[in-house]
């Protein structure tokens, strides 16, 4: 369900993947605490040659392993039903997970709607940078929204009164009923058989210390947050973009700003369809 950014154009640039502060952090004290341990020792052995006992013999200390990458910590566990074969290496999932979306979504939907290679980093990073001012079009796991000759936002009147027209809904309401058409404990649980790749897929993005499944949460709440607005929402066009007239509504997320371009009725409905959602995968 998306289209072009009312606010900026696509933007491509690479996700953040920075280490966690609290690990550069533990990086600083283990640093210190081993100068610490270096300067003591080198006390000692200064110390004990000015005494006229001679030195014990140097006893090798075994090396301390390495520590290994803290576990993600979990908030929403995925609870998934043993598959009946392997799952596919991740890099080559997308004819079995492609074919479960299409038993969950329709055949013809999925091919209407979905754009088939590398299902799971597109939908990974989509999810990510939903709450995010932009998400990559590049990364989408959606064809673009139609319903104009180019795609289009579709606007009403100009100037000082240019808003989204109310027919800009109805480019939404084919992916609204297609998403209302599933069964949300069947989606719940093919995303459960398929969590591992979810998971392996979010690690590599930089987050190797984070649940995946938490951050759905975090995303779903973030887009149930979307205010809702009655009435036409004004558009102002300072340049060749359109932005919110309201500064407010201008700097809501990208997964907010689309939830807004489908219109008080599809939004309502979408989000009857995530709190439905919701209840499934916490009930596993």
């Amino acid at each position: 369900m998306s289209d072009p950014e009312v606010t900026v154009s696509p933007d491509d640039r690479p996700l953040f993947r920075g280490e966690p502060a609290s690990n550069r952090s533990g990086v600083r004290w283990a640093l210190l605490l081993a100068v610490v341990v270096a300067l003591a020792a080198g006390g000692y052995y200064a110390w004990k040659l000015r005494q006229p006992t001679p030195l014990p013999p140097v006893v090798a200390t075994p090396t301390a392993p390495a520590a290994q990458p803290a576990e993600p910590r979990v908030e929403h566990p995925v609870t998934a039903t043993p598959a009946r074969s392997p799952l596919p290496a991740l890099g080559e999932s997308d004819a079995e997970f492609g074919a479960a979306l299409a038993a969950l979504f329709g055949a013809p939907a999925f091919q209407q709607m979905f754009v088939p290679d590398s299902l799971v980093r597109h939908i990974v990073v989509t999810v990510d940078n939903l709450p995010r001012r932009q998400v990559a079009s590049r990364m989408l796991p959606l064809k673009p929204v139609t319903g104009t000759a180019n795609g289009a936002l579709r606007t009403a009147g100009d100037g000082s009164a240019l808003s989204i027209a109310p027919a800009n809904a109805a480019r939404y309401t084919p992916y609204v009923r297609a998403l209302e058409a599933v069964d949300s404990r069947k989606l719940a649980a093919t995303y459960a058989q398929f969590y591992p790749l979810f998971q392996q897929s979010y690690a590599e993005q930089g987050y190797p210390n984070r649940y995946f499944n938490d951050r759905v949460f975090e995303v779903i709440d973030h887009l149930l947050a979307t205010p809702d607005i009655k009435g036409p929402i004004a558009l102002a066009q300072p340049k060749v973009l359109y932005e919110y007239a309201d500064p407010a509504l201008e700097e809501l997320s990208a997964g907010q700003k689309a939830m807004l371009r489908m219109g008080p009725e599809n939004e309502a409905r979408v989000k009857a369809k995530l709190r439905e959602i919701r209840k499934a995968l916490q009930a596993g």
